[in-house]
């Protein structure tokens, strides 16, 4: 490995002086990522008299210090976001947060797969009747949906992982754990940041950031954002978009009212666009016609040239949070949401395989266009009751959601062979044996939570001992229906509810003022629901999660290193499985869910460290071992044999580590930055043996900030960036296709890198 990397390091070095000196700098990065000093939210950040300053989080919902809340969090602050580039979710899909694992859903960037401790990825949960393990939120609100998980983000304060089951507090879909992103607030003061870059692949950038002053105890703050980037792999056919191409569009604002000091209201709405297009999937061991050449490296050009427009993703959003501080001790709170996406699904990056014809046949139609549509409206409400007495706190509250969604989907074939395989045309329309759509589905769902959960710390125990116990119940009810397969009116519906109690108990120990120790208990479920891929719309029953955790959170060196370490154990039960066919004489395939028996078990341990050894220096490196068991699930398309089950997207051992680096030049300020993200071999199919390979990602920057602008007040900070510095190329997608087909897989994005100019006026 030591030699790849020394060979990319020369090829990196070309790029230009500036990322020359990001790898002189330093070595590697960690789950709780180092920050700037200006910017105490980020975890890391660091005060040159006093060492780490401390960092609140929310994860209990309310404001508490991260290293005393008893459960296991990573913290992304938005200097963090910067240093590595981080455009959507999908960008921390690198390992930043070593057991927080994000990929695309398959090939398609425009839906993504969340998973946490080896939990939340077995299901396709790019269905109306189905949902993902892992719960992300926005300023407190769920997304319900995989689509629109991959549009970009705005201005953000920090990103909070909450690791293991959060079923009493967050609820259902959350038995791996929550991703809660919290975006910065009208501040009521006049305040502006303005960026523009570019970059290779023809990366270009914009944003606007505006904080304009309180008027009437009225606050508004504006964000507006594009960010675009051509393809990865050229597209051969002329006129088309090439593979792995976005375009992100968004614009949030936020108006801030707060007649008194005890009550405010946040109204929010936003709105954002976003294009993509798919992953390009190669042929990685097996040549299998003229013009279908095996590719075993990342490829730079596709074999075959296919229409690919976009796929495009479009949402907006309401949000409105009250605020009431009804005495010092009691806070009310009330969070409304509604919400509407709807996605477009234009994947053609697969070609190359001939799934459905293998190789090529004379004058035959193929490469299989996947098309599908998702519509969906939530609408949420949330009622918080705080409380903080002298000896007990508390918060309790209800929870209701509604959603509704409708897919449809239609598989033709764009593309037809001549007689011997050497050239191909592009047919006039999509074709198909089977009019469109070839399935269409519809679900509703709506699910009601109350919650409760209260720590006490006995005054008798000197006040270091704190016991917590809460629990969750929750009623879902799901009802939907198989409008159509393969082009057919079908009688196949949905109307199920569940019942769910999610406790949680955890005693805490301060054994110092630097030392907290905690032991704690808590479960979590995934809703049933059913598989509108299957040909009879199949349902399935939830999973659940119950997990044992310790842990400890740690200070030393006057507040100048932190370590914070966390051992787990997880019965995971009923656990929604997959498996995949093609529907003989069709261009489509079939997908059925089945819930396998018996416990599997998943074990891991969770390591993060931040040091300031001296001023201006930081840090940081963390490290995730999960090691996972299931039990064999039936497979109906083999008369239900039982047949061996993979956690997937879930590598054995991931680490992470970063340096940090920043020098007063003149009246500015010099930052380095750079992170190296190791990843072992991981399964990426549910019922496929085969492992990607092992890879190492390393991202960087140099920044230099606080110029002056002279005459106007605003400072100015110029940066160069690169993701993937070294080019490492690996196929986090890899999977055996058959005697026909042999291994195919989709590889990583390769080497970018850019300027950025920020104003902050």
């Amino acid at each position: 490995m030591f030699v790849r990397i020394a060979d990319s390091f020369r090829t990196a070095a070309l790029t230009g002086t500036a990322l020359v000196a990001l790898t002189i700098a330093g070595a590697a990065h960690a789950a709780e990522p180092a920050a700037a000093a200006a910017d105490p939210a980020a975890d890391g950040a660091v005060d040159g008299s006093s060492g780490l300053t401390d960092i609140v989080v929310t994860a209990q919902k309310r404001e508490t210090n991260l290293q005393t809340t008893p459960i296991s969090i990573s913290v992304v602050g938005a200097e963090d976001l910067a240093n590595r580039h981080v455009v959507s979710l999908e960008s921390l899909g690198d390992g930043s947060i070593p057991s927080l694992r994000i990929a695309p859903m398959f090939s398609r960037s425009s839906a993504l797969t969340v998973g946490m401790r080896g939990i939340g990825t077995l299901g396709d949960a790019n269905q109306p009747a189905r949902d993902q393990g892992v719960g992300v939120y926005i300023d407190g609100v769920f997304m319900g949906r995989a689509q629109g998980l991959g549009s970009a983000l705005y201005d953000v304060e920090r990103i909070e992982v909450l690791k293991g089951p959060q079923g009493t507090l967050f609820g259902r879909n959350t038995e791996g754990g929550a991703i809660s992103i919290v975006t910065k607030k009208p501040s009521g003061e006049f305040d502006g940041r303005a960026s523009v870059g570019v970059g290779n692949y023809g990366s270009r950038e914009a944003s606007l950031h505006l904080d304009l002053p309180s008027v009437a105890n009225i606050s508004v703050k504006l964000d507006g954002l594009i960010t675009t980037r051509d393809g990865t792999v050229d597209n051969p056919l002329a006129g088309q978009h090439d593979f792995n191409a976005y375009n992100k569009k968004g614009f949030h604002a936020g108006v801030l009212w707060q007649p008194s000091t005890n009550f405010n209201a946040l109204y929010s709405f936003d709105i954002s666009r976003d294009e993509s297009t798919p992953y390009y999937l190669q042929l990685l061991t097996k040549t299998t016609g003229p013009l279908l050449q095996m590719q075993p490296d990342r490829a730079k050009t596709a074999n075959i040239g296919v229409p690919q427009p976009w796929a495009v993703g479009k949402t907006h959003g309401h949000l409105l949070t009250l605020d009431w501080n009804v005495s010092p001790e009691l806070e009310l709170k009330s969070i409304t949401s509604y919400r509407q996406l709807s996605q477009t699904q234009n994947d053609n990056g697969s070609s190359n395989l001939g799934v459905f014809i293998p190789g090529y046949s004379n004058n035959t139609n193929f490469s299989r266009f996947s098309l599908a549509d998702t519509w969906q409206k939530q609408y949420s409400q949330e009622v918080q009751l705080i409380g903080t007495m002298k000896q007990v706190t508390f918060v309790g509250g209800a929870f209701y959601y509604h959603e509704k969604v409708n897919d449809n989907a239609w598989t033709p074939y764009t593309n037809k062979w001549n007689a011997d395989g050497t050239s191909y045309t592009i047919l006039a329309t999509p074709t198909s044996s089977i009019p469109f759509p070839d399935r269409a589905s519809h679900a509703t769902t709506e699910s009601v939570g109350v919650f409760g959960q209260a720590t006490w710390t006995p005054e008798m125990l000197s006040e270091i001992v704190h016991l917590t116990a809460g629990g969750r119940y929750t009623h879902d009810k799901k009802t939907g229906a198989l409008d159509e397969v393969n082009g057919v009116a079908t009688p196949y519906t949905l109307d199920a509810a569940w019942n769910r109690f999610d406790p949680m108990v955890n005693l805490a120990v301060d054994a110092t003022q630097d030392v907290h120790l905690y032991g704690k208990w808590s479960t979590g479920y995934k809703a049933g629901g059913a598989n509108s891929r299957s040909l009879t719309y199949r349902k399935f029953n939830p999973e659940s999660v119950s997990t044992f955790e310790i842990g400890a959170k740690t200070e030393f060196f006057d507040r100048h290193a932190r370590f914070n370490l966390a051992a787990y154990t997880s019965a995971y039960k009923d656990m929604q499985v997959d498996f995949i066919a093609p529907v003989l004489n069709t261009t489509r395939t079939t997908l059925e869910t089945t819930n396998a028996e018996g416990n599997g078990r998943i074990k891991g341990i969770e390591a993060d460290l931040t040091v300031t050894p001296v001023q201006g220096l930081t840090l940081t490196g963390s490290y995730a071992y999960t090691h996972t068991h299931l039990p064999p699930a039936e497979n109906p398309f083999q008369n239900d044999a039982l047949t061996s089950v993979y956690v997937v997207y879930t590598p054995t051992h991931a680490a992470s580590g970063a340096i940090d680096y920043e020098l007063p030049v003149a009246d500015a300020t010099l930052r380095f930055h750079l992170d190296g993200n190791y990843s072992s071999g991981q399964y990426s199919m549910a019922s496929d043996p085969t492992k990607t390979d092992s890879s190492f990602v390393v991202n960087g920057r140099v920044a230099l900030g606080g110029i002056e602008m002279p005459g106007t007040g605003a400072k100015l900070e110029l940066s160069v960036w690169a993701r993937n510095l070294f080019n490492e190329s690996y196929a986090f997608v890899k999977a055996n296709g058959g005697s026909s087909l042999g291994y195919y897989g989709i590889f990583n994005d390769p080497r970018t890198f850019g300027l950025t100019g920020t104003v902050q006026f």
